[in-house]
């Protein structure tokens, strides 16, 4: 027996985050326009024996306020910046103003990722080790990727899916993708959706150092990330969340609540080429973007700002590029990019989640983050990156790309209503 389902619409209602350029969506927003960065030096330890020194650390984050003090020895630092970016986006969206029946919360989901998890409690754990007696009853509940949705499940008292994704850096796209597919085809009619990452330790730092993938320019931090430009040296590792409250289109309407956005076409791809290496002209990009774009059953031509996953280094900025000028051929002359990761870092798996906050925003206000230090432009590189100053479009749809180690990729298409 066959089973034909309706594909439902899926909107944005509600946004939150946590990150090294704003503890609000807001705040991240204006800071982002004009172009200043959060990345620093970092002081959560010693990086004298370091190579490198630099992070996008979040700052003046005061867990108290969202979660109790007796319940934050139970949770990593990913899973307080997970509800500190939910908690935003739940009051953003209005529930707080709203009493959900048993029946709305038992299709209310969460799908809250993270590329790594609890790399702080581990490393704290272990260094601490005093045997196996003395070993916290938290120490697996505070780490393991899933207890982001876990615990905002728990708090929300959402009791639709309660999952999660640990795609590396894809994690937040995929988390948001997969979250709204749950909804468009009936599975849930809400979704909680993002990424949370926190591993600026000594752990986290050390063994991105220790693969060359992370920029060693500690004498200008705040100058480090700067993707597309022919010195950049690699990424700058970041922290924080990225977590929006997706709906079912009608139920929203019917509430009056405030859409930012529809989540038109969700794509997925592996490179199948290298764990960290893209395969030759950005390949797996190609595809994941013409996937989105099938599933948002438009034309290339439709997309007016890619929000690229543009790490700054050397080799991914130049196949990224290669890939959105195959995929949008002469269009891609005129389409609008940029990497807000010149100004917030690369959060890995929280990336996706703020990612798609930015290019929400950039889709409902036509205002486009610049990609801040292009000094000298890559020709390699020979797009509209919006180097150095925030620009504009004007389209109905933007894009957000995330690829992640493993040849891992997602992308989302979001449309301006």
């Amino acid at each position: 027996m066959s089973r034909t389902v309706q594909r439902r619409r899926v909107v944005i209602t509600g946004m939150g985050t946590v990150n090294p350029c704003g503890l609000t969506v807001p705040e991240t927003w204006a800071n982002l326009l004009a172009g200043k960065s959060g990345i620093g030096t970092i002081d959560r330890f010693d990086v004298t024996d370091f190579a490198c020194k630099i992070a996008g650390q979040v700052k003046g984050f005061n867990p108290d306020l969202f979660i109790e003090k007796k319940e934050q020895k139970k949770m990593d630092i990913f899973i307080h910046y997970a509800l500190g970016a939910a908690h935003e986006a739940w009051v953003d969206a209005g529930f707080d103003q709203v009493e959900l029946t048993k029946a709305e919360r038992e299709v209310f989901g969460t799908y809250i990722g993270s590329g790594i998890g609890g790399l702080s409690t581990i490393w704290d754990e272990a260094n601490g080790y005093r045997g196996p007696r003395r070993t916290s009853p938290f120490f697996i509940p505070s780490l393991i990727v899933n207890l982001a949705s876990g615990q905002a499940s728990i708090k929300y008292g959402l009791q639709g899916p309660c999952s999660a994704v640990a795609t590396a850096c894809a994690t937040g796209a995929h988390a948001i993708g997969d979250a709204a597919r749950l909804i468009a085809f009936g599975y849930a009619d809400r979704m909680m959706a993002g990424g949370s990452d926190s591993v600026v330790n000594q752990l986290g730092v050390g063994g991105f150092a220790a693969m060359r993938a992370l920029s060693t320019r500690n004498d200008e931090p705040e100058r480090a990330s700067r993707p597309f430009d022919v010195d950049r040296d690699g990424f700058v590792m970041a922290e924080g969340a990225g977590i929006v409250i997706l709906e079912e289109y009608e139920l929203a309407k019917a509430r009056g609540a405030k859409i930012y956005a529809e989540v038109a076409g969700y794509g997925m791809s592996g490179d199948a080429n290298h764990i960290t290496t893209p395969a030759p002209e950005g390949e797996g990009g190609q595809r994941v973007m013409r996937a989105a774009i099938k599933d948002a059953d438009i034309a290339a031509e439709e997309v007016g700002y890619v929000n690229m996953h543009g790490t700054s280094t050397p080799v991914g900025d130049k196949l990224e590029c290669q890939a959105i000028q195959k995929v949008f051929g002469e269009h891609s002359k005129k389409i609008k990019v940029s990497s807000s990761k010149s100004m917030h870092g690369h959060l890995l798996g929280a990336a996706g989640g703020l990612e798609t906050i930015v290019a929400v925003m950039a889709v409902k206000t036509g205002k486009i983050p610049p990609t801040i230090n292009v000094d000298r432009q890559d020709p390699e590189c020979d797009l509209d990156v919006t180097p150095n100053v925030a620009g504009t479009f004007d389209a109905e749809y933007a894009m957000n790309n995330g690829f992640g180690f493993g040849g891992t990729n997602g992308c989302l298409v979001l449309r301006k209503l």
